[in-house]
């Protein structure tokens, strides 16, 4: 299953390796990945593919957060489907 994970807060070093490691130890891989820093403010979206996550696709936006919360930033799982569906409002 495919999901898209957004990543957004204040730039800091260790924002991308904090959230790719917690998804490798999951088992979950990283298919694409755009980042940008806007002012200062810190934008990543990744599309992944949790077909190989061992932990249940709801709790992967929990655990992601958990693994970012020192570093001050959102992250956000939603299914792939779910995600274009909203993009087309």
């Amino acid at each position: 299953m495919k999901a898209v994970v957004s990543v957004i807060g204040r730039d800091r070093t260790g924002i991308i390796a904090a959230v790719s490691g917690a998804l490798a130890e999951r088992g979950i891989n990283i298919e694409d990945i755009s980042q940008t820093v806007m002012q200062n403010n810190f934008v990543m979206i990744m599309l992944v593919d949790t077909s190989g996550s061992t932990v249940p696709f709801d709790k992967i936006g929990e655990q992601l957060q958990k693994a970012a919360d020192g570093l001050g930033v959102t992250v956000h799982v939603q299914h792939e489907d779910l995600f274009n569906a909203t993009q087309r409002v």
